[in-house]
């Protein structure tokens, strides 16, 4: 029979990993949730200032806990953002061909009103998606996305705080409000990288790589 070394229970614990403050640890694992949940942190959205503020003031700590799991973090001071960049493939969002159309669609649209348009809010109807989509994207796409996988896409782009949704008795008149992340999760810098992606997506090979989630092809 062996016997226990009694030097293993006499070891001194490990310091702890953070030398942090209480109040401190529990807005550092707030960050890193809303992070890996949601690819962001929008300052300028409600409920999420002070953890903005927090971040802003804690980069550092956030920056250093954050590369643990795998993530890059960039704090955006015009945007209010605080931008989570995956470093390892498995972090990465594969998307599926139909969310590629859409996405496409929305950071297309939302650069016409910011850019074109000078507007700085980026509204836009789902039937406004739907007729970007017919007439300028793919005209040979119309009808293969349903309503309830369309529905699906954007509430997908939401949860990754890409858009606002707000659903209307009427799904065409549901209105759609894209934010500034989509220009870090689509990271296009102008309109002809785009018509790259879109020429690709016609040939079948377009592939978006964004934020800290995987979802797996159909």
């Amino acid at each position: 029979m062996m016997t226990a070394d009694p030097n293993l229970n006499e070891s001194t614990p490990p310091e702890p990993l953070l030398r942090l403050p209480e109040p401190d640890r529990a807005r550092l694992a707030e960050a890193l949730q809303e992070l890996l949940a949601h690819g962001s942190i929008l300052g300028l959205e409600s409920g999420h200032l002070g953890l903005y503020t927090w971040c802003r003031q804690n980069y550092e700590w956030l920056r250093e806990t954050a590369s643990l799991a795998g993530l890059d973090v960039a704090l955006l001071h015009e945007e209010r953002m605080v931008q989570a960049i995956p470093r390892v493939g498995s972090m990465v969002l594969h998307l599926r061909q139909d969310a590629t159309l859409v996405w496409l669609a929305l950071w297309y649209a939302a650069d016409v009103r910011w850019r074109d348009e000078g507007e700085t809010q980026a509204f836009i109807t789902v039937a406004d998606l739907n007729a970007l989509l017919r007439d300028q994207l793919l005209p040979d796409a119309v009808g293969q996305i349903s309503r309830g996988r369309l529905r699906e896409i954007l509430r997908q782009a939401a949860r990754f705080n890409l858009i606002n949704f707000q659903a209307s008795e009427s799904f065409e008149d549901s209105g759609i409000e894209v934010l500034p992340a989509i220009r870090r999760v689509v990271p296009f810098r102008e309109l002809a990288e785009w018509s790259e992606a879109a020429n690709a997506f016609k040939k079948g090979e377009a592939t978006i790589v964004a934020t800290s989630e995987e979802e797996a092809e159909a």
